[in-house]
């Protein structure tokens, strides 16, 4: 239990969080005392509607995102209460004001967060609107709120300023141990590998999102003097474990055709099952140590585990003859040059952890990483490129604009307490996508009916101001850390919190629950009828998107791996952004499939075919994967003309998948005919067979090396013909219905 709490608060969410509490609780505490609650709550909110902008990047962007949003939620509020007498002024202003600050969100992750800060400030500034002086001194609170929480995380960050990305390093080594485990549950005799499959590809878009929090984060804070070889240190454990999940993914074994070639030896599946569990309970217990700063000591001698496997295949080959073992053997060696890779990387991610930090250790790793980051600049042009009704964030822009102005009418035409709760509860609610909306929609109900009767039966008992406060701060800080762990338990929180401040102020405590509930479940229904009704987003709509980025993404990745395999030498910056490019839109399409599933069922169309693709495109991958591990890591051979044309019939498979998805199916490529394609498929045969004639005789192990090339090689083309094959076949299909 003890370990669970520390384990809690130690966790990214709650540092956060405590970041807000301390911003918001200190001005209300310190203006309080000298008789001024009102401004102290006034700074509070500033430090409220900034802190959505803290979010993960380098010092110098968090800086200058933290002081953007600060100045400009002061900006708005300003704005808001000087107009707001002129009625024929202020309601287009409101209008426009709503709109402009939704379509902020097409400037990414930073934008979306400055943009929902700028709302929740509209939202409620109609909860206390001013005349005269009292206008600018309001304002100018809320900027010294801003301000005072931007000094609070510089502090939290300057204190720990790696802990962050160590949390995030340890998470990310977490996700790839369950990652590497799913992959040993698939050795399991009669395992359900399409549910395994499908839990690899939910995983794979959590890694992603992880991978790029841990980007923005290390690559542009990589030139930090004061922590620069802790940065590098962190660099070369993330490169470390995208080359551990690449290994993991390039590694597709037949595990059907391997239990049934080792059904009479089943001691060999198990001796490798076992190795691969090693490599992720040693990935697991490396995080452990990260997230409590322990020392690491190795719980598992993974070199053994390989001794053993070796032990095993050599028993293998003895038991049944050199000859008649061949096949099996080379099987099994695949499988244990695979292990070893893996070991070899692990070990670089234990020698980082448990060795002093050397500069010389980490030269050069931080070279050309700057091109994995998206650049940070916010033209005007993104702005007007995407007022049009062919944007997601057009579209929701308007419909968030409509929902807010009918909300704002009902609130002021019927008799509810307090029309910016409204406002709130459809902002907070009302997401681009359905699936996010209606959950979100329920959760919050629940969470506010939940918590304002916990907060009631509380004050029913306890009257005392102090408890009260203390509840309240305690309240703040739980609603704040569930935020992205639990939206329900936040929503509880931060209800408790608001009544229990008006506890403190008002006394018809039961008057406000009801009210307080009423705006909810008002918000609540307008933010779901409006993602219904107002340009709904459907994500049938945005799957061919996502289907072409995959596939093009894929295409290029095929594309380099070809240019490497032809040309040698060093492996591109272009290589590895194709790789980076491939994983991340495979895990879009995956994320796409996940919120069709969520829509009403009228909208799931072809919903089996996007998953389909979506498994299609993540084998097309891992195939991609295997044939670019091996030719990074062995020495092979010159490729041939037949290899080229298979890499070439396979790009011209995949351009034809696209195609279709455009609705140009009379503009397709010519592939190469299936007999001409066999007839290449038979000289890269008689390449091999040559190959292996000519380097038997006089070396053993050059022998085994390259049939083991050309036997990889020739599979994983076959697998590439196939998978592109199926993937316009498919494509076709949803374009037919």
């Amino acid at each position: 239990m003890i370990n669970k709490i520390r384990k809690f608060i130690d966790s990214t969410y709650f540092t956060n969080a405590m970041k807000v509490t301390i911003a918001a609780v200190i001005p209300v505490v310190v203006f309080s005392f000298l008789g001024h609650f009102a401004m102290g709550f006034t700074m509070a909110l500033g430090a409220f509607f900034t802190y959505p902008s803290d979010i993960p990047s380098s010092l110098k962007h968090k800086i200058n995102g933290i002081l953007v949003t600060a100045f400009l939620v002061a900006g708005i509020n300003l704005v808001v209460n000087l107009i707001h007498p002129y009625s024929w002024v202020f309601y287009p202003f409101l209008i426009l004001l709503i709109f402009l600050l939704s379509m902020i969100s097409v400037y990414g992750h930073r934008g979306t967060m400055i943009s929902f800060s700028g709302l929740v400030t509209v939202s409620l500034s109609f909860s206390s609107l001013n005349t005269g002086w009292a206008i600018l001194e309001h304002a100018g609170l809320i900027l010294a709120g801003g301000l005072f929480y931007l000094t609070v995380s510089l502090l939290f960050y300057y204190i720990r300023p790696n802990r962050y990305v160590e949390l995030q390093i340890a998470e990310c080594i977490k996700l790839t141990a369950k990652y590497l485990k799913l992959r040993g549950d698939l050795w399991t005799l009669n395992s359900d590998k399409k549910v395994i499959i499908e839990k690899q590809l939910h995983l794979q878009v959590e890694l992603n999102s992880i991978h790029q929090n841990i980007r923005e984060v290390l690559i542009n804070g990589s030139n930090n003097t004061a922590s620069s070889n802790q940065n590098r240190k962190m660099l070369l454990v993330f490169i470390s474990l995208v080359e551990i999940l690449e290994l993991a993914l390039s590694t597709a074994f037949d595990h059907d055709k391997l239990n049934s070639k080792f059904d009479n030896h089943p001691r060999v599946l198990f001796t490798y099952q076992s190795l691969a569990y090693h490599l992720a309970a040693s990935l697991k217990k490396i995080s452990k140590s990260v997230k409590k700063r322990n020392n690491y000591v190795s719980k598992h001698n993974l070199l053994k585990d390989l001794n053993a496997l070796q032990s095993t295949i050599d028993n293998y080959e003895n038991d049944l003859g050199k000859i008649a073992a061949s096949e099996g053997v080379f099987m099994l060696t695949t499988m244990l040059n695979y292990a070893e890779k893996q070991v070899e990387k692990i070990k670089i991610i234990e020698k980082a952890f448990t060795l002093p930090a050397n500069s010389e250790d980490f030269k050069g790793i931080g070279k050309d990483l700057e091109k994995f980051l998206t650049p940070q600049y916010y033209p005007l042009s993104t702005l007007t490129e995407n007022l049009s009704f062919s944007s997601n964030i057009f579209r929701h822009s308007l419909r968030l604009t409509i929902t807010l102005i009918i909300g704002f009418l009902i609130g002021i035409s019927f008799p509810f307490q307090n029309v910016y709760w409204i406002l709130l509860t459809v902002i907070v609610i009302l997401r681009p996508t359905y699936g996010l909306t209606k959950e979100r929609s329920f959760q919050r109900i629940i969470g506010t009916v939940l918590g304002g009767l916990i907060a009631f039966g509380i004050l029913y008992f306890i009257k005392d101001n102090i408890t009260i406060s203390i509840f309240s701060i305690i309240c703040i800080l739980l609603g704040f850390t569930f935020t992205q762990i639990n939206y329900k338990v936040s929503a509880t929180f931060v209800t408790m919190y608001v009544v229990f401040i008006y506890g403190i102020l008002t006394p018809n405590i039961s008057d406000l629950v009801q009210y307080r509930i009423l705006d909810t479940v008002v918000g609540a229904i307008l933010a779901f009828l409006a993602n219904h009704f107002l340009w709904p987003s459907w994500e049938f709509l945005n799957v061919p998107n996502h289907l072409e980025k995959s596939i093009r993404a894929n295409q290029n990745y095929l594309k380099e791996i070809a240019a490497f395999y032809n040309k040698k030498g060093i492996v591109p910056i272009s290589y590895r952004l194709a790789r980076k490019n491939a994983f991340i839109e495979v895990g879009n399409l995956m994320s796409s499939y996940q919120r069709m599933s969520q829509e009403p069922k009228s909208k799931q169309k072809q919903l089996p075919q996007v998953y389909q693709l979506a498994v299609l495109n993540h084998s097309l991958l891992s195939s991609l994967a295997s044939l670019g591990t091996y030719t990074q890591s062995n020495a092979t051979t010159t490729a041939s003309e037949a290899f080229n044309v298979v890499v070439d019939t396979v790009v011209k498979n995949l351009e034809n998948a696209v195609l279709l998805l455009k609705g140009n199916d009379c503009c397709f490529e010519e592939n190469t005919p299936k007999e001409e394609l066999a007839m290449h498929f038979t000289s890269l045969k008689k390449i091999q067979e040559k190959e292996l004639k000519k380097g038997f005789p006089a070396d053993e192990e050059a022998f085994q090396l390259k049939m083991q090339e050309a036997q990889l090689v020739i599979e994983q083309l076959i697998w590439l013909i196939n998978l592109s094959e199926n993937i316009a076949k498919t494509t076709k299909i949803i374009k037919s219905i």
